[in-house]
């Protein structure tokens, strides 16, 4: 079998075939260094094999091998091989001729303004795990030597229909499981074909607003709310209404002047505060949506973890032939890096979007698809979220607990439920959680700041989205004191400016 190395220096011999063997071997490896192709700290191949990959004398490679060590391009132990320096001669001359490089370049073409919108509002987070990371599940914990046994059953003999693209929406054998576990769990009587399985839920709200909707079409959305279903519908060119949320959950407007297209809403843990909808406010939204002809984007966030009293029922599941289309996913309960979702759909849209979404993202997947599903039918799924709830619910506890004991009942948010894999600490007025999450990072402890998930002033405040799924309950205690740190790091030179002002 050819490495790596191989290929790659088998296309650069090919360049100068009149000079020596030797200089082009050389000069190939040198350059692939220099370029960044064969990364630092990589092992080079042994000088036998790459000598049998290239068809070349075996001493040919010994002599390069022994000109890039002498001149500090390699290191090597002896039984350990021949490994590229993290640092080499040329690397303050490669910078200098990249900076040159860069100076000459033209410039490239502007952004496009919705590209530049999309980038200017970054939400999305380069850190992922860690306490107390919200919207982030204990991977430690997911049964990884069941999914695997289940995933290598399949390699062993993969039927080719499950290796080549797909069509109709995503494997029926995990539609299928997917439909009785809803039933069972969520009230949704669909058929399996109503299913379409997605990469997560961003694609599920960009394919229902392609089909469904119409650049400067309205759509409401919670304020405050997930910046990345505001980014995608804005991106899709709908104009976007931020209703406010209270304790009942999205506040819907007693007069509508603009008929909204879609309506995306978590009703079953709101996101980011936590309240559940009442069931007054779910029939009203219902109404409204019948009378204004609009969509609802039932977005079932963290439904599975409920810690107290009886499932919510969805908004789908309330009324018969309901304006709703049902999102979910396996991020929560299972891992974020799946990325399977999954759209409950009326049975007269499900032949168009499962057109569309073989057409707009070329399913595939589909030995993923068939792990799950038999992950699901033999009863793990079910088993792992019974177990996680537990757990959760105890480290819910005793985060809690923490913040009762030692800042006080007021700090939890008024509206939190008991559900879901986060909690809201609310801050002072005058604190800027911005702050607090930075000070915070830089002592090791993650978390999001709650003014981040406002786009109206009105009603804005602050506070921190503190994720406790993926913290184990060694650790809690622990990474809350750091927190507590860096909340009193940010609040020393407020109340050092507050006394100065006073004097």
């Amino acid at each position: 079998m050819r490495s790596i190395v191989g290929d790659l220096l088998l296309l650069r011999l090919a360049d100068g075939a009149s000079e020596p063997m030797n200089k082009r071997l050389y000069r190939g490896i040198r350059e692939a260094i220099l370029d960044g192709s064969i990364a630092a700290d990589s092992r080079l191949p042994a000088t036998r094999d790459l000598a049998a990959e290239l068809g070349i004398a075996r001493n040919t490679v010994v002599h390069v091998y022994s000109q890039l060590l002498a001149e500090g391009y390699t290191r090597s132990r002896q039984g350990n091989g021949t490994f590229v320096n993290a640092s080499v001669p040329d690397s303050y001359l490669a910078s200098g001729r990249r900076a040159r490089q860069a100076q000459q370049a033209p410039s490239r073409p502007a952004l496009s303004p919705r590209g530049a919108a999309i980038v200017d509002g970054v939400s999305a987070s380069p850190y992922q795990w860690g306490a107390f990371m919200p919207g982030v599940p204990d991977l430690t914990e997911f049964p990884h030597k069941k999914f695997g046994r289940i995933f290598s059953a399949l390699w062993r003999n993969p039927a080719p229909d499950l290796l080549t693209y797909s069509y109709g929406g995503g494997l029926p054998a995990l539609r299928e499981a997917l439909a009785q576990h809803l039933a069972l769990t969520r009230s949704i009587d669909c058929d399996p074909e109503q299913i379409i399985i997605t990469e997560g839920s961003h694609q599920a709200i960009d394919l229902t607003t392609r089909i469904l909707g119409e650049a400067g079409e309205t759509a409401w959305v919670e304020d405050p709310g997930y910046w990345g279903a505001r980014t995608i519908l804005q991106a899709n060119g709908l104009r976007t209404v931020h209703l406010p949320v209270d304790e009942e959950g999205m506040r819907v407007p007693d007069a509508v002047d603009t008929p909204p297209r879609f309506i995306f809403v978590t009703p079953s843990h709101q996101y980011p505060l936590g309240p559940v909808m009442s069931l007054a406010r779910r029939r009203q939204l219902l109404a409204v949506a019948r009378q204004c002809g609009s969509w609802i984007i039932e977005d079932d966030y963290d439904s599975e973890f409920r810690f107290s009293g009886r499932p919510i029922a969805s908004l789908l599941g309330l009324e018969s032939d309901a304006p709703v289309i049902y999102m979910g996913t396996f991020s929560k309960t299972l891992y974020p890096g799946l990325r399977v979702g999954y759209l409950v759909l009326p049975k007269t849209l499900t032949a168009a979007f499962q057109a569309a979404h073989a057409e707009l993202y070329r399913e595939g997947h589909l030995m993923t698809h068939a792990a799950l599903a038999t992950f699901i039918s033999e009863g793990h799924y079910a088993a792992h979220i019974r177990r996680m709830r537990m757990l959760y619910g105890r480290r819910r506890a005793m985060l809690v607990n923490l913040i009762e004991r030692r800042l006080g009942p007021d700090w939890l948010h008024r509206d939190a439920s008991m559900a879901g894999l986060h909690l809201v600490l609310t801050l002072p007025a005058d604190m800027d959680d911005l702050r607090v999450v930075e000070v915070a990072r830089s002592k090791g402890v993650l978390t999001r700041a709650l003014s981040r998930y406002y786009v109206n002033e009105e009603g804005r405040r602050p506070g921190l989205l503190l994720g406790y799924a993926c913290v184990p309950e060694h650790d809690i205690a622990r990474k809350f004191e750091v927190l507590l740190e860096s909340l009193a790091e940010v609040a020393r030179p407020a109340v050092r400016a507050g006394a100065t002002a006073g004097v």
